[in-house]
């Protein structure tokens, strides 16, 4: 089956989703910083607002996988990818999980049956689950029985931004933070071994790679050109080592990128928080990031793995108009023309929409004025519920992950 994705608005066929597990509950005040959020999720109704988003998809004729689902069935493949995936997740794991590497592998190991393993490595691994392995006097005395051996990772439910389909292809990312870097041995081990993706799926760039990009900086405007933000959490570094290597690959049609560089800051971490494409010829844009843009175009050198690149002094609707072979193209600002509107939503992702097919988005119901705005400009509106779910910082084009879409 593999991947398919040339466009940001090609009618959605399939789509990977996390439904949100136990990993938020184990979000505590102190830890939330570091863990990437701004507040602590209820857990019950995450779930309620998650499952109405995958039945908005599948009413209009699109098909849910789940990231959980499809590493079971990975798991399930071979005999030696369990240990191996253990392995992997406890290097990734931080010190403490590297002092007690044996007990927890041994904990995990014995862990037969697939869904609760993973749900475990997702949930993380208290010290008391593994403490009666292993003979640690002082630790025992000083440390809390529910001080964490590996984290949760909570971040998952964003599917986006561990790897990005590109073309036939996909770059399983490096990311940013310590926090959210295990997320991306999932995507690796589906990508390399599941029956659907195995041996079919070129990689543009591996979790092991050394600069740090994240699928949430990545548009596909088309079949010959994408957008990449350089953001906080995607390195000009990493653009430009993507960028070679899908010129190099002789079957991908990607002809230019724009790369975006907007502010560094956490309310505009990726690119698809401050802009993402509804129509042919509209985007929804966050008008903050208008003055300050810098947009540069990438092609191919003339000399093997060398790269031209040059900075657009035209703005951001010319860029996108003349890259996409348009005479014009809309930019529809987040919260209109109101400056408190457009900075408060686009901090409750109102910029941040997921087209399923041109001209139809699904959306957060909590930016009203900017939903408006699209309904004014032509856009089908599918609104979900965001009370929970959008406390992690993420709307309805964060937490979904096209496999395949038809071209436009």
């Amino acid at each position: 089956m593999g991947i398919c994705v040339k466009s940001e608005i090609g009618k959605l066929k399939r789509v990977m989703l996390h439904r949100p597990g136990k990993e938020l509950e184990k979000l505590i005040p102190g830890e939330l910083e570091r863990l990437l959020f701004d507040d602590i999720p209820y857990l019950k109704t995450a779930r309620l607002e998650h499952d109405q988003f995958a039945g908005l998809l599948r009413d209009n004729d699109v098909e849910v996988v789940y990231l959980e689902d499809l590493m079971v069935e990975t798991l399930k493949q071979e005999e030696g990818l369990r240990e191996a995936f253990i392995e992997e997740y406890i290097q990734d794991g931080g010190d403490t999980a590297h002092q007690y590497r044996e007990h927890l592998k041994e904990y995990l190991m014995s862990i037969r049956d697939e869904r609760e393993l993973v749900e475990k490595t997702m949930e993380g691994v208290y010290m008391e689950e593994i403490r009666s392995r292993q003979a640690t006097p002082l630790v025992d005395l000083v440390r809390d029985n529910l001080r964490f051996v590996t984290n949760p990772i909570p971040n998952l439910y964003f599917t986006r931004d561990p790897f990005a389909s590109i073309g036939y292809g996909v770059s399983i990312n490096k990311m940013y933070s310590e926090t959210r870097r295990r997320e991306t041995i999932y995507g690796k081990y589906i990508i390399n071994y599941h029956p659907d993706f195995a041996g079919r799926v070129k990689q543009y760039y591996h979790r092991d790679d050394l600069f740090s990009i994240e699928g949430g900086d990545i548009l596909v405007l088309g079949r010959r050109v994408l957008a990449v933000g350089i953001s906080q959490r995607t390195t000009p570094e990493a653009v430009e080592l993507l960028a070679k290597r899908i010129f190099a690959d002789e079957a991908s049609d990607v002809e230019t990128i724009l790369a975006l560089d907007i502010p560094n800051l956490r309310a505009y971490m990726h690119l698809d928080t401050v802009l993402t494409q509804v129509d042919y010829d509209k985007f929804t844009v966050y008008p903050g990031i208008l003055g300050s843009l810098r947009i540069y175009e990438i092609c191919r050198g003339e000399k093997t793995d060398t790269l031209r690149v040059s900075e657009l002094d035209n703005g951001l609707a010319m860029a996108l108009a003349t890259h996409l072979g348009l005479d014009e193209i809309t930019l529809i600002h987040c919260g209109g023309r109101n400056g408190i509107a457009s900075e408060r939503e686009q901090w409750n992702d109102g910029s941040n929409t997921l087209a399923i097919a041109p001209g139809r988005v699904i959306v957060y119901d909590r930016n009203n004025i900017t939903n408006q705005i699209l309904r004014e400009n032509g856009i089908q509106v599918l609104e979900i519920p965001s009370s929970e779910l959008s406390r992690g910082r993420g709307g309805p084009r964060c937490m979904s992950m096209p496999l395949i879409r038809e071209d436009v």
